[in-house]
């Protein structure tokens, strides 16, 4: 097993040359082992503008911010203030979506979980005021429920800006203030912004978007999504060290570096615990606990979460056994490579487990009846229509809707090949990735019920 200095030193070394091969801008990263930290940075940060990435430059952290909105809420359930298994209408009057029943029985456990059953993929912006996430919770009351409650797992943008609006109302202040007072202070972060308005006071990180097939990436025409989705990861931006000072947190059963108790005694390992499990996805985690994403793999779990925003992807993992955390923040290109290529050495290195490898599409792919897979199906931000053709071929359309095609989302058309059971997979790699695609349910008449991509869209007219 290597020393952190050794790893540092190989990182150090490669990533310059690691983001020109997979074509990111600028990249940084943090390591923690041993309770030390190592950090470092690599391109730029804007080719716009030509400035240098460095180690305190600031990167949107995406999704991971969830685990921020789930930590947040695990803190007053230590203080007593939210019973898990309590319907979220007990705080929440006001919460409601298309299913009235589904409604009066979704369970704040579920929302930290992934399995409240309501579609998620709900990006609406109701404006930058300190009542945007108040405002969001009006936005759900048509949208559908996919499956009963606790049923399965699917990834859920909207419950976590429930969560959001949880935490406000039961501490009386914004999402934003709740971060800074509650996680920023106790854990004496430095360089994190809850807005884009402190996040300018940094080195900050413009996300990089392709503008064609094969083109490079560019800067992306704005830099942040809508406020009013900032729970689960519109806004948050930090440089990699802070982030680790949050893994580090979870890594020593709640307590801050300087031993300040941020989460009660056995919180944090309550979070990390396996709770669902989910379709072999490939590039997802195996389970999910209380916000964490988790990788189960013989050698020894790895957990964490993973983040994209416009232009900005952002990856962390946690090795718990081995005290080992890993953060890498990107600007665009083939970010999921370059992950596996950095996260992964360092892995493998410092601990005695390993990320799983990536999926891969068999070099000689079977033809198959699909008719149990053909069809649309549809969710509020996009359409996948599955047909086959004459030769047997299987294809895959994805229709943007809403605000992803106002963002400039395009039609894609893709081709799928079988990969395992009720699963198919791409044959052509999308930013590093080949993303199985799980069928799961029966719609009563032979077909798949849903298309599982890490949330469950539902056979339109099913």
């Amino acid at each position: 097993m290597s020393s952190l200095r050794d790893v540092e030193a190989r990182i150090a070394e490669q990533l310059p040359g690691l983001i020109e091969k997979h074509q990111v801008p600028g990249a940084a990263y943090a390591i923690l082992a041993g309770g030390e930290v190592v950090d470092g940075a690599a391109g730029v940060l804007n080719r716009a503008t030509g400035v240098e990435a460095t180690a305190d430059s600031v990167f949107q952290i995406g999704s991971i911010t969830k685990l921020w909105t789930a930590t947040l809420v695990m803190q007053l359930v230590d203080e007593g203030k939210i019973d898990l298994e309590a319907p979220v209408r007990s705080y929440l009057p006001e919460f409601e979506i298309g299913d009235k029943d589904a409604a009066a029985a979704i369970t704040v456990h579920q929302l930290l979980n992934h399995t409240a059953g309501f579609e998620g993929d709900i990006f609406t912006d109701t404006g930058v005021g300190d009542d945007c996430v108040e405002k969001y919770l009006g936005v759900l009351h048509d949208v559908p429920q996919l499956f009963p409650p606790g049923e399965r797992f699917s990834y859920n943008n909207a419950g976590f800006v429930v969560l959001g609006r949880l935490v406000e109302v039961l501490r009386g202040k914004t999402y934003d203030d709740c971060l800074r007072e509650h996680l920023f202070a106790p854990l004496g972060l430095t360089h994190a912004a809850a807005s884009v308005y402190e996040a300018i006071t940094f080195r900050a990180a413009m996300g990089h978007i392709p503008t064609g097939p094969d083109a490079p990436a560019d800067p992306a025409p704005i830099w942040a999504m809508a406020r009013s989705n900032s729970p689960a990861g519109s806004m948050l931006a930090m440089r990699p060290r802070d982030l680790l000072a949050f893994a580090r947190m979870h890594l020593e059963d709640g307590k801050a570096a300087d031993g300040t108790q941020v989460l009660a005694p056995g919180t944090a390992a309550r979070m990390q615990a396996r709770e669902v499990d989910l379709p072999y996805l490939g590039i997802m985690g195996t389970s999910w606990g209380l916000g964490f994403e988790r990788f189960d793999v013989p050698e020894g779990d790895v957990i964490g979460h993973d983040g994209s925003t416009i232009g900005q992807y952002a990856f962390m993992r946690m090795v718990p056994e081995a005290g080992v955390a890993v953060a890498l923040l990107t600007n665009g290109g083939d970010a999921m490579s370059l992950y596996h290529e950095v996260i992964g050495q360092v892995i493998e290195q410092l601990t005695d487990t390993a990320l799983p490898a990536l999926p891969i599409p068999p070099a000689d792919p079977e033809r198959i009846d699909a008719s149990r897979y053909v069809g649309t199906y549809s969710a509020d931000v996009m359409d996948l229509v599955v047909t086959q053709d004459d030769d047997g071929r299987i294809w895959i359309e994805t229709i943007p809707k809403g605000e992803i095609a106002e963002m400039g989302a395009q039609r894609e058309t893709s081709e799928l090949v079988p990969f395992g059971e009720d699963s198919l997979i791409p044959i052509e790699a999308d930013r590093g990735m080949h993303l199985p695609h799980a069928f799961v349910g029966d719609d009563g008449e032979g077909h798949a019920l849903y298309l599982h991509v890490g949330r469950a869209i539902r056979r339109a007219g099913a």
